[in-house]
């Protein structure tokens, strides 16, 4: 693992809902990075994060995070940052995340508005880690010093993970995914419980073209030259609200480009390390695939935690009649999907010098 000499100093913009609150969590202790500030609407007036916010996860709250005042989402209020974790809301992150990056900060983040652009990272490491380097020409074309690189969808997230060692050892034709997605999806407070308890709902807006989209620029190429090319595949996406808290399973087909057999395809995650992996980057499970081979599992509740939030799982792997092979993948959502997956993007992007 590389040796960072000197924690760097990082800030939360958005700090006071629940992917902010999983970034305080998950900054509590790490090697590399050191939570000196947090950021939220300006009505906070620079009050004690403790009394400002409701914390909503496991445990206390950290005393020293209690003690921070809640700043504004602005440059000038947060000089000494280096990385701002982004946890703010699309409408209002598009020019808040901007003028940080001109600033010279590195912004992570969760918001879908410069997902697609074509000069900004869609970053899963263990997928698409040499998308990294669109940094460098998003800071040629836009004149500023730092930069923006992007999670995908939290439910995207751990599909592409599935796919990545099938495409890259048999390729990939066409996948049809259904998601079956947490009510922290939606955020807090999210859904009214008369709308979800003894429900599920198969509509969440705009979720099923993000899907399709954005799996296609993470598994498709960078080229310094041409930018980001689609991967040439058919993505197909059915998604669905469902009385969880946390954690999204998926039950996905493909259609491979070569035939294989089930134990092929299962080594082929089994045996998946990938560049977070090999760097040892302190934020990467170890696996970062795991295969349940129980004929009921991966489950939301038992397995949602594998690899501390951060490993991807997945079972049931069997013949499609339809397409090549049909199986269930799971990943935590507000770990994995957001605030874990941003950690590990930044991770990256320090060990590789582009920040």
């Amino acid at each position: 693992m590389q040796q960072i000499q000197q924690r760097l100093p990082v800030a939360v913009l958005g700090a006071t809902g629940m992917v902010g609150q999983r970034f305080i969590e998950l900054l509590q202790g790490h090697p590399w990075f050191e939570l000196v500030a947090l950021a939220a609407s300006d009505v906070h007036g620079g009050r004690p994060y403790g009394e400002v916010a409701r914390w909503r996860l496991g445990g206390s709250l950290p005393e020293q995070v209690a003690r921070l005042p809640v700043l504004p989402c602005r440059p000038e209020a947060l000089p000494e940052v280096k990385i701002a974790f982004s946890a703010l809301p699309a409408e209002v992150a598009g020019e808040v995340e901007a003028a940080f990056a001109q600033a010279g900060v590195a912004v992570f983040s969760n918001a879908k508005t410069y997902r697609m652009e074509p000069d900004v990272p869609l970053l899963v490491p263990e997928v698409n880690a040499e998308h990294a380097l669109a940094i460098q020409e998003q800071r040629k074309r836009r004149g500023w010093s730092g930069c923006i690189v992007t999670n995908p969808n939290c439910s995207a997230t751990p599909l592409v993970m599935a796919l990545k060692p099938l495409q890259q050892t048999f390729g990939i034709r066409k996948v049809l995914v259904t998601t079956l997605q947490a009510i922290s999806g939606a955020g807090y407070p999210g859904l009214p419980s008369y709308d979800i308890l003894d429900n599920a709902i198969p509509f969440i807006s705009g979720e099923e073209p993000k899907v399709e989209s954005e799996t296609l620029k993470m598994l498709g190429e960078w080229r310094e030259a041409s930018g980001f090319s689609m991967a040439p595949l058919v993505v197909s996406a059915h998604c669905n609200r469902i009385a969880t808290r946390e954690g999204h399973l998926e039950c996905v087909s493909v259609e491979l480009e070569r035939q294989a057999s089930p134990e092929e395809v299962i080594a082929a995650w089994e045996h998946f390390l990938p560049e977070p992996q090999r760097l040892q980057l302190p934020s990467a499970p170890v696996p970062p695939l795991i295969y349940r081979r129980e004929e009921d599992r991966p489950q939301t509740l038992p397995d949602r935690d594998a690899g501390r939030g951060m490993a991807v799982t997945l079972g049931r792997l069997r013949p499609c009649p339809v397409l090549s092979y049909k199986f269930v993948v799971l990943g935590h959502n507000t770990i994995r999907g957001a605030a874990g997956g941003s950690l590990l993007n930044a991770e990256l992007c320090v060990s590789k010098g582009l920040l």
